[in-house]
């Protein structure tokens, strides 16, 4: 185990396990192909893999595929893409849908002992008769069906012999029970629907609550990381497990990871890609992973993201503020400069010579001189920001202004001697002077004796090419969209 990394419960429940048992460890990142990743998604990768890497053990890559009306292969090349673009291998690919057969044969075992039947109630009627937190579920009627005739109804159920929602299979525990995910959940549903993977070989499928604690017990996955909303299932995973009498994870929950002014359900996030609200889940706004990617944000990032806020057993929302912090630390570290003005203002240097063009080497990086070089023209003619000028500037205004020198970045200093504007009073071009002395005061000196507080980039008339810029803001004007009614209505219009 690397001592460096931190020490959050979820580690200190492990290293007690290994402690005590002396066996290794294999965790696992189980999503549902569904959807694209996002950044909830992506403390879960660092946790479960981040956990593997620290211990040298095993991390399954795992997809809870038995939904088939909303999964798609599409999501799950995209979903391995981002887990490898965050810097992380699984040690195996595992797919649900591969244990169908074994899942068939546990409900199977589970109807012989009496623990499963088939239950004839309609979903509505399942619904009405599980009772509320405060008051019983009632026992369905179809409870007490013998085992032989459960046995005959789930073959029929499996060749097809009945339509949706007719029949259901459904564990038998307790009515009764005060946590209502143990008052006989559904196992099984008929659901005639072709697989991604499948095809039409099935047409019932397990539900998520079966098939995911099985799953975890046939890769021989110790430590079940999941989030807080399973909590309530954890006596059921329980449950499975050991009336079938397997290999036995164990199931711990933490907290996920809400972050400001972003939803993360995907079947919102699908909502705003199918009413064209973005363009689509990579879009750079979204809080997709791939949406992050194609944004430029680094994986490093992310990573280290998921290292500040870590793992706790309390819901809280992060500032957005650190994220962009996060960013912002990275960027500054590994990205290479260049020079850049969105709305351009055009300069003509008065007392340079017109067909005078001086090569200006400068860092690609202003720290890193291992990042090299480049070289960049200077000339008569060039453009400026035009929020880099001000006719009447407030006090403390550093930058160019009539009758105010700033420094060019790498280059001049510069007055402004004159504005030309259009018959609209907008600036057209700005008439500067270079001070000629400073420079050579510079190149002789190796430094200048004349320092000024402003300094602006700029790029020369000779090169300069015209790019398309794309500017982001917060999707969400409000910081909690999700607790909206309708989410849709906290977007922000000018993000």
């Amino acid at each position: 185990m690397n001592n460096e990394n931190p020490v959050d419960f979820i580690r200190k429940i492990i290293q007690q396990d290994l402690s005590r048992q002396g066996t290794g460890i294999r965790t696992r990142f189980p999503p549902e192909p569904n959807g694209f990743l996002h950044i909830g998604h992506a403390k879960a990768i660092c946790l479960n893999f981040g956990i593997a890497l620290e211990y040298h053990a095993p991390c399954n890559l795992r997809f809870d595929d038995t939904n088939p009306e909303k999964e798609d292969i599409a999501y799950v090349d995209a979903i391995m893409n981002d887990v490898r673009w965050l810097g992380f291998e699984w040690a195996g690919v595992y797919h649900a849908s591969d244990y169908f057969p074994q899942l068939y044969d546990y409900a199977v075992a589970l109807i012989r002992k009496g623990k499963a039947y088939v239950c004839s109630l309609s979903p509505e009627q399942i619904r009405l008769s599980r009772g509320t937190l405060t008051e019983p579920g009632r026992n369905s009627p179809y409870r007490d069906r013998g085992i032989e005739e459960n046995i005959d109804l789930f073959e029929r159920m499996r060749n097809g012999e009945f339509d949706e929602g007719e029949h259901v299979l459904r564990a038998k525990i307790d009515m009764a029970a005060p946590n209502v995910n143990m008052r006989d959940p559904v196992i099984y549903r008929i659901m005639k629907k072709s697989h991604y993977r499948s095809g039409d070989d099935w047409c019932v499928y397990p539900t998520y609550d079966f098939t995911h604690c099985l799953s975890d017990a046939m890769e021989g996955i110790t430590h079940s990381l999941c989030t807080l909303e399973f909590e309530d299932h954890r006596p059921l995973y329980d449950w499975f497990l050991d009336e079938l009498g397997t290999h036995h994870p164990r199931q711990i929950e933490f907290a996920r990871l809400q972050l400001e002014h972003t939803m993360t359900s995907k079947r919102k996030l699908k909502l705003l890609v199918d009413q064209g609200i973005v363009s689509g889940w990579d879009d750079p706004r979204m809080p997709t992973i791939a949406g992050m990617r194609r944004r430029g944000i680094p994986p490093a990032a992310i990573r280290d993201f998921c290292d500040r806020i870590g793992v706790t057993k309390n819901d809280s929302r992060i500032e957005m503020n650190l994220f962009e912090t996060c960013i912002r630390n990275h960027l500054n570290e590994s990205a290479a400069r260049t020079m850049a003005v969105l709305d351009p203002v055009k300069v003509v240097i008065e007392n340079y010579p017109e067909d005078k063009v001086e090569y200006i080497e400068v860092p690609n990086h202003p720290h890193r001189p291992e990042m090299g070089t480049r070289v960049i023209p200077f000339s008569k003619t060039l453009y400026i920001e035009r929020d880099d000028f001000m006719e009447t500037p407030p006090e403390k205004f550093f930058r160019l202004a009539p009758g105010k020198q700033v420094k060019l970045r790498y280059s001049y200093l510069i007055s402004c001697t004159e504005v030309i504007k259009d018959d609209n009073g907008r600036i057209l071009e700005l008439r500067c002077s270079c001070d000629l002395d400073a420079a050579a005061e510079q190149q002789s000196q190796g430094k200048p004796k004349r320092k000024v507080k402003g300094i602006i980039h700029w790029i020369s008339g000779l090169n300069a090419a015209p790019v398309q810029a794309r500017l982001y803001d917060r999707l969400f004007a409000v910081e909690d969209p999700a607790a909206l009614e309708d989410p849709l209505s906290g977007i922000n219009p000018n993000s």
